[in-house]
């Protein structure tokens, strides 16, 4: 019965689909002598090698911004524009059109000629004088649409053949130098071909550079590129870089900070005055009574008295404030402090940096309804409290309880009916700064480390199984490399486990497999955790790019130092049996954007293997790997593949075989919105997971070189409501291909993976 519900939902998905496609033609509805605009097609006539750009997707993307959006060969935007015109609409029709409706572009609203003379500009801005440009009008009477040809022959464009900075009346020497400076990192080279957009960036890159170096009131417009062909008989030019005309005085002046005050505590509506000041190393500190000690406070600031002012210092210090998240707002202030010059051309800036602190404590109580892949189903509920600034140096103190009831509800008949019961309490403090035998933390200037330690204790009760109680700790680092680079440290990370009250029938599962038995008695896991994370996904809906993540795991290397020597014997530290392994994983993605309306490809691929090492067997069950469920592949329940080509036989509980000491896996997404908070998306997942070394309780379990055919495969389609980045996700898959077996799509086979969250 579960396996045809299933299918009566895949197949609802397949005729949703293929309705949609079919009712979303909009022809009929087009009023007569109108065509639909359907966009223009570039073709680029040009001499090979000829131009240093693809100009035809700079044309291109000039021409795209007014089209109708096409989905899949449909306008569903159009078409629910037109149901709505109707005198009696209906409601879904009326819900559509506000999410996804837009107004008809026909053709007859296209201006050929003006369009013409938007490609001709964007030519001309990269160097291509006197092209030409052929339109040609390409209507379909069936589909009552319209295209666009544009036929472009590309001239050969303009090089460069001198460059010249142009010294003003008005120039100081310094500034002059300076700017003659700056343009020393300029990529302006000789026989480079003329382009506007470059020029103009090339501007911003200098004024960045002088602001760096005091030049508080410059600005970019007050530079100009000017170029002339007079001299040359071919297409060649003379690039000029001059001050334009009328630029004030004070633009060229350097400015030195004079002074700095710093707010620790200040409100929105609070007066400066009434306050005690404090001095510390240059800096004024006020407040009244004491919220940050100063001496905590100073290393974020990258702005002293003294030092000429730095636009790069003022955006990290900012930043730097930010990241204690102590802060709600951190806001700088500049003011002038003299109306002319010194004696030596400098002027002369006071910095007010004003910090307003959020909430210091903080209570958050979550009720969850949680359900898994597994059957499992029950309430959680977690109390966490928050305490920023804890010693008034930024520190943040974290205690979390939680407690949750699990039933099995369905599953096969000897699992029915089994629950957990899992409580747990968790403490951490995090401080905004480097604890290290050596103070470090000035080496740090685009973000000061943090340290974080924790202490936490997990219990887990599992009906008719065992109880499992669990002990961890540790201590590391937390620093940013840069806005993408993530670093994490933890040279301590200490976890004890201790299995306990073991049913006969776990105690049959253990004995039957000595592989899993060895990885539940090494109780004590001490070694260093090292991950580093490159992320350009800011937002799952808008950004575009690379993530890649990567995880070392080293366990039992320096206890060895001090276990016992008797090699007939497991390694023992503190009478207990420890852990002895490596693991690393990599996980890499790819989000591609597709248009501006949140359709993104996304592929995934992630690896990972851990090897016991010396007379251990296997890696702690807490470290190893499993495959399936709705963060893997989706077409598979959670822990159900592998490892390898093993297959439990029917009725077994193989909860605990089907892990393994490696994974890999690989996953594409199309994403797509239907409407307002409901996206959709089809997917493919691959992956599996093996042993490093031979176990006979689990048969096929161990990697070999025919990895590639034990993958298990499946195809989905999925649902996600999302809601300001909050996301409630239904991926619905079938498996198309089991480990060692031949392609076959069980549609009668299909699971529902609900989920919180993208599953990448």
């Amino acid at each position: 019965m579960k396996n045809n519900k299933s299918t009566y939902i895949f197949i609802f998905f397949l005729i949703l689909v293929l309705s949609f496609q079919y009712s979303c033609s909009v022809k009929k509805y087009v009023p007569d002598g109108e065509f639909i605009y359907d966009g223009a097609e570039v073709e680029i006539e040009q001499k090979e090698g000829e131009s240093d750009k693809d100009m035809e997707e700079v044309v291109s993307e000039a021409l795209s911004r007014n089209v109708n959006t096409k989905f899949f060969g449909m306008y569903p935007g159009l078409y629910f524009h037109y149901k709505s015109q109707r005198e009696k609409p209906g409601f879904i029709n009326k819900f559509f059109n506000k999410q996804i409706g837009e107004e008809p572009l026909y053709f007859s609203d296209v201006e050929v000629e003006s369009a013409e003379k938007i490609i001709n500009n964007r030519l001309e801005n990269n160097g291509f004088f006197n092209g030409r440009i052929q339109s040609e009008i390409l209507a379909d009477s069936t589909k009552r649409n319209v295209e666009v040809n544009y036929k472009i022959n590309l001239p050969e464009p303009y090089r460069m053949a001198s460059f010249k900075l142009e010294k003003t009346e008005t120039d100081t020497l310094k500034f002059y130098n300076d700017l003659a400076e700056a343009l020393q990192g300029s990529e302006i080279k000789a026989d480079m071909q003329f382009d506007l957009d470059f020029f103009k960036s090339e501007r911003e890159r200098i004024d960045k550079y002088l602001k760096r170096r005091g030049y508080y009131n410059f600005n970019s417009d007050f530079l100009i590129f000017e170029t002339d062909t007079n001299q040359y008989d071919q297409k060649k030019y003379d690039l000029y870089l001059r001050l334009k005309n009328e630029v004030p005085q004070r633009a060229f002046s350097p400015y030195v900070i004079d002074e700095v005050n710093i707010y620790p505590n200040r409100g929105l509506e609070d007066d400066k005055s009434g306050r005690d000041t404090t001095n510390f190393e240059g800096m004024n500190f006020i407040q009244d009574p004491m919220f940050f000690k100063p001496k905590r406070l100073k290393p974020y600031v990258l702005i002293e008295s003294g030092d000429f002012y730095d636009s790069q210092k003022s955006r990290f210090t900012s930043r730097r404030l930010a990241s204690m998240q102590t802060y709600k707002f951190v806001n700088i202030e500049y003011s002038e402090t003299d109306t002319v010059a010194d004696k030596n051309g400098h002027r002369h800036l006071k910095t007010d940096i004003y910090l307003s602190p959020l909430n210091k404590r903080a209570l958050l109580l979550e009720l969850q309804a949680v359900t898994k892949s597994n059957n499992f189903a029950g309430p959680n509920l977690s109390l966490t409290y928050s305490n920023r600034n804890l010693f008034k140096g930024g520190e943040l103190l974290s205690i979390s309880a939680n407690a949750g009831y699990e039933q099995q509800f369905f599953g096969q008949t000897g699992d029915r009916g089994l629950s957990s019961i899992q409580l747990g309490l968790k403490t951490s403090i995090t401080f905004p700064r480097l604890i290290f035998p050596v103070d470090l933390n000035e080496s740090f200037k685009y973000a000061i480390p943090k340290t974080k330690v924790s202490l936490g204790i997990d219990f887990l009760r599992r009906s008719q199984l065992y109880t499992l109680n669990s002990v961890s700790t540790s201590f590391g680092y937390i620093w940013e490399g840069n806005s993408y680079v993530t670093h994490q440290l933890r040279p301590i990370n200490v976890e004890y486990v201790n299995l306990s009250n073991t049913s006969s029938e776990f105690e049959q599962i253990l004995d039957e497999n000595p592989f899993l038995r060895r990885s539940f008695e090494q109780q004590f896991i001490a070694g260093l955790v090292y991950s580093f994370t490159y992320n350009e996904i800011k937002d799952q809906q808008t950004s575009e790019g690379i993530y890649f993540s990567s995880n070392y795991d080293m366990a039992g290397n320096g206890l060895d130092l001090f276990s016992n020597s008797n090699s007939n014997e497991p390694k023992r530290f503190l009478g207990l049996e420890y852990a002895h392994y490596v693991k690393a994983d990599i996980d890499f993605r790819y989000h591609l954007k597709l248009d501006d309306k949140e359709q993104k490809l996304i592929g995934r691929i992630f690896a990972g293997v851990g090897q016991p090492l010396g007379d251990t067997e296997s890696l702690p069950f807490v470290k190893q790997y499993f495959a399936g469920g709705p963060y893997s592949v989706r077409a598979f329940r959670i822990r159900s593949l592998g490892p390898g080509t093993y297959s439990p036989e029917d009725g077994s509980n193989s909860f605990f075989d089907q892990a393994g000491d490696m994974r890999l896996e690989a996953n594409i997404e199309y994403r797509f919105p239907i409407f307002s908070f409901l996206k959709g998306a089809v997917f493919a997942d691959a992956g599996n997971v093996w042993l490093m070394n031979e176990n006979s309780a689990l048969p096929g379990g161990k990697f070999s070189s025919d990895f590639m055919n034990e993958l298990g495969i499946g195809p989905g389609l999925g649902l996600r409501i999302d809601i300001q980045g909050f996301v409630i996700r239904f991926d619905l898959a079938a498996p198309l291909k089991r480990p060692a077996q031949k392609w076959d799509f069980e549609v009668n086979n299909t699971i529902l993976n609900f989920a919180i969250g993208y599953p990448f």
